[in-house]
């Protein structure tokens, strides 16, 4: 990013830090956490540490980071060296991002930005279609279909939370993070003090993962008797009949055990989260409310029970417009207006979607 992108952006970010600064809520045991963020996309800076609110705020607004991270853990010394810091307890924090989802879609949105000159071709293309370079960099423009997908996999992931854990359902809070996955956050509670083994556990029972099918009644035994579960049953092995079907789910357990194993790898009834997110203990988190370097987005709640357009709630940065040079072979909706396609034009447009442009490489600051 040159001089004068970087200070468009950096601009535009300060601004909205002044403006919306109640957008970001205040962490639980703040002096306990450890803060992180960068600038500009630049080097991490890490193992930060704020004593209130208002020392918090005075950073977002003094630094104006690109990004800015918050723990889910609490230490003792959250200012100290990974080892040294005296680790408590982690706040459960799951991931799910389009991206890992493998949608059909996605070709048809993405574009790649040329390391060596920059310039942007389809992704279908697979090199840069100016210089046929391969060192080229992938990047997603906003698409409705893999945010109703990721929230798709979000629905599957509260519904085990609170089904199968026990969890309360006011206590799961769901966030769009500013470019295109989604973060649900659990309140503070009694999985806090889980290990990152413990929490590899629990992703893998998440993502219906290492199920065998002894679990279900099908026994390794040929010609034994199957004991298949009903569709009221509780957990995966209600969960799993009401995905196939009773009747397939019949089928499929007396075509054997090798057979049925196979149906069980293939059933797709798991939630899709990113299980290092999970077990990670140690892990700094994209603060609610702040800008997501990525995009120049902001990562906000998805309200419960109502239609949630992701890329018009996060254009949070304001609308003066600005002028830019933009290249994109792709149309795309921001904020509910269309963009693009461009071929290297100049041409004027709203200040978040200049940010949203500049951040993914396809536009410069005129």
């Amino acid at each position: 990013m040159n001089e004068a992108d970087a200070a468009l952006v950096t601009g535009a970010i300060k601004k909205y830090y002044l403006d919306h600064h109640d957008m970001v809520p205040t962490p639980d045991k703040i002096s306990r956490r450890e803060f992180g963020y960068q600038v500009g996309g630049g080097s991490m800076v890490r193992h930060l540490s704020y004593a209130d609110e208002r020392a918090l705020r005075v950073m977002l607004v003094g630094t104006a980071p690109s990004d800015v991270y918050c723990s889910n853990a609490c230490y003792r010394f959250p200012t100290f060296a990974m080892k040294e810091k005296s680790w408590l307890d982690a706040s459960l924090i799951f991931d799910i991002d389009a991206k890992d989802l493998g949608l059909p879609c996605r070709v048809g949105h993405s574009i790649l930005v040329c390391a060596e000159c920059a310039r942007v071709s389809p992704a279908a293309a697979g090199k840069c279609a100016a210089c046929q370079s391969q060192k080229v960099t992938v990047r997603s423009l906003p698409c409705t279909k893999c945010a109703a997908a990721s929230l798709k996999e979000v629905a599957k992931l509260r519904e085990i939370l609170v089904d199968d854990l026990g969890m309360d359902d006011s206590s799961i809070h769901v966030y769009f993070s500013g470019n295109e996955g989604f973060h649900v956050h659990v309140d503070p509670g009694s999985f806090d003090a889980l290990g990152s083994r413990e929490r590899a556990e629990l992703a893998d029972y998440i993502m219906f993962k290492g199920a065998i099918p002894e679990a279900y009644g099908v026994p390794r035994a040929p010609g034994a008797k199957l004991g298949l579960p009903g569709p009221d049953d509780p957990g995966w092995r209600g969960r799993l009949v009401r995905s196939l079907g009773a009747a397939p789910a019949k089928k499929a357990a007396r075509a054997g055990h090798a057979e049925f194993q196979k149906t069980l790898g293939s059933a797709g009834i798991g939630a899709r989260i990113d299980p290092q997110v999970t077990t990670d203990i140690h892990r700094i988190f994209r603060m609610p409310g702040s800008i997501n370097g990525k995009s120049g987005l902001a990562k906000v709640p998805v309200p419960d029970g109502s239609k949630f357009d992701a890329y018009t709630e996060s254009c949070l940065i304001d609308s003066a417009k600005v002028d830019i040079t933009a290249e994109c072979p792709h149309r795309f909706v921001l904020g509910g207006r269309r963009f693009g396609p461009y071929s290297a034009k100049d041409t004027s447009v709203e200040l978040y979607a200049a940010v949203y442009m500049i951040c993914k490489g396809f536009a410069a600051a005129r």
